[in-house]
């Protein structure tokens, strides 16, 4: 499997499940197919909200994929570990970082909320409602095309982490061993749309 073809892999699952056809699959047979070893094609970066399984909105199945999620879906070195780990040593051919419509990370971080641990995981994706230029008024959760525009920017940004600071994903990226895309999923309608 090549980069592309991975990315055309999760375009067309996502297809299968917008249009309500999604794959009939034996899961207690995958487990028992996936109990030696795992070779899952793709790792999705998603933030946790309840609403965006990637293996259900890609109609994927046990063994697919890699997940790693987090409030945000942003990334730090724990995420960028594992995601070396699922590249290079699990052979893992695609990154998909994926953020959503009305994220409720996104929103506390425009409106710069403040709870627990929660104000620290918010933190993360602070510089991307700074970077986020424009004419919005206000510039917080009650203006739905500002959290749209950084949730956006979210996605460029951790991509762009991504990048600056993991040396072994950037050099795969760099060679084409593996391939990294942005995507956002309309919680609405289930469409992937992806930032290529």
């Amino acid at each position: 499997i090549t980069p592309a073809k991975a990315l055309q892999m999760l375009k067309q699952g996502n297809e299968r499940f917008v249009s309500g056809k999604s794959t009939e699959r034996d899961f207690l047979a995958q487990v028992k197919q996936t109990s030696t070893g795992q070779f899952p094609f793709a790792a999705v970066v998603s933030c946790l909200d309840s609403r965006i399984p990637p293996a259900i909105v890609f109609d994927r199945g046990i063994g697919d994929l890699f997940v790693g999620r987090v409030a945000g879906n942003f990334v730090n070195d724990d995420m960028l570990g594992s995601l070396e780990f699922a590249t290079r040593l699990a052979g893992a051919k695609l990154i998909v970082v994926m953020g959503h419509t009305g994220c409720g990370a996104v929103k506390g971080a425009c409106d710069a909320a403040q709870l627990g641990l929660l104000t620290a995981t918010l933190a993360n994706i602070n510089p991307a409602v700074r970077a986020v230029q424009g004419d919005y008024t206000p510039r917080s959760s009650e203006n739905a095309k500002f959290v749209q525009a950084v949730a956006e920017m979210n996605v460029q940004l951790t991509m762009q982490k991504l990048r600056d600071r993991s040396v072994v994903l950037r050099e795969m990226i760099d060679k084409g061993e593996i391939g990294l895309v942005g995507a956002l999923y309309d919680v609405n309608t289930g469409k992937v749309t992806f930032n290529e």
